[in-house]
């Protein structure tokens, strides 16, 4: 009889153990993003977006853990690591995407985009939406643009009223060649370096000034280190979602499609976030100590740029540059 009830015991486990085994718990996949600006701020809502949506939308199968303030690396380290797979996701401005894809350049091109309408309508319509393909052949599938927002002018020197005003100073820029380009035509001495490394830059003088859009300005509080702000808008910052290409064409179609949709969710989250932003930093950096030109000739500063268009016609072809201008 004890024989008998082991027998059935026996039977009865290894029956459980195949039912368990034809219906096994939904496996969790752990993949990681990164950011370089700290969470509260728009890069941060771009990418606690893009988790909240994909474990949302994938019912828990995929969870995207989420780094900030260069944790995982500064901007170019992050796009190398999803190119090679070590690391899966990333948000990264545009700074070092032409070492990746070239043909991006074209979009930091500066005053070539009117407002946020028009920069955000080119990126959503055709011309934005072939870029976002370029980067397939390089290992990388970039899943959606977001953004910065436009870039303004501040350093510790002296107010900037005017083009020649930044003639001398010393500013930090991205590791983009474009950027690079346009802002030694300004007489700016450029000083490319990762943006993990600019606040103590500023800190302790090593450069007297840095651009960048006033999300990134006072997510940052680079008010602490700088003096004097001027909106130039010289330059529009778009973002873009990555993830490494293998990891992506991993994922079975219904789930492709769930990192799509959950990071076009995370761009407009990203883009509110820079709107509102925009709505409140001058009068925070005024109230701060910063002092901010705010009347500001755009023209004067793009005659002073005049060699510059040349060349960059000649790089990026006028037709090219036109039919991005003319996008409504």
């Amino acid at each position: 009889m004890k024989a008998f009830r082991s027998s059935v015991i026996a039977i009865a486990v290894s029956g459980l153990a195949l039912a368990f085994a034809s219906h096994p718990a939904s496996a969790q996949t752990v993949m990681r993003i990164s950011v370089s600006t700290a969470q509260n701020s728009h890069q941060g809502v771009a990418i606690d977006t893009l988790a909240k949506e994909i474990e949302k939308r994938t019912n828990g199968r995929y969870k995207i853990q989420t780094f900030y303030a260069g944790a995982l690396g500064a901007e170019r380290e992050a796009v190398e690591a999803v190119q090679l797979g070590t690391q899966e996701l990333t948000w990264t401005s545009t700074g070092p995407i032409p070492n990746f894809v070239p043909e991006v350049k074209i979009l930091d091109v500066p005053f070539l985009f009117r407002d946020y309408a028009h920069a955000r309508a080119v990126l959503d319509g055709p011309i934005g939406q072939d870029m976002l393909k370029k980067f397939e052949s390089k290992g990388i599938k970039a899943l959606a643009w977001g953004e910065n927002g436009f870039r303004h002018m501040t350093n510790n020197k002296r107010a900037i009223n005017g083009p020649e005003d930044m003639k001398g100073l010393k500013m930090r820029t991205m590791e983009n060649p474009v950027h690079i380009q346009a802002y030694k035509g300004f007489g700016i001495i450029p000083t490319p370096m990762a943006f993990t490394e600019v606040f103590t830059a500023l800190q302790q003088g090593t450069v007297d000034g840095q651009e960048n859009p006033l999300s990134v300005i006072t997510a940052n509080k680079f008010e602490q280190v700088q003096k004097y702000l001027t909106l130039t808008g010289h330059v529009y910052s778009p973002g873009v979602f990555l993830m490494n290409k293998a990891a992506f064409d991993k994922l079975s179609p219904a789930d492709k499609q769930a990192f799509l949709d959950a990071a076009k969710v995370a761009a407009k989250a990203n883009r509110d976030r820079v709107d509102a932003d925009e709505k409140t930093a001058v009068n925070d950096l005024r109230a701060k100590g910063m002092q901010v030109v705010d009347k500001v000739d755009k023209t004067k500063y793009q005659a002073a740029l005049a060699p510059v268009f040349t060349d960059f016609e000649k790089q990026f072809g006028k037709a090219n540059l036109d039919k991005i201008k003319a996008v409504k």
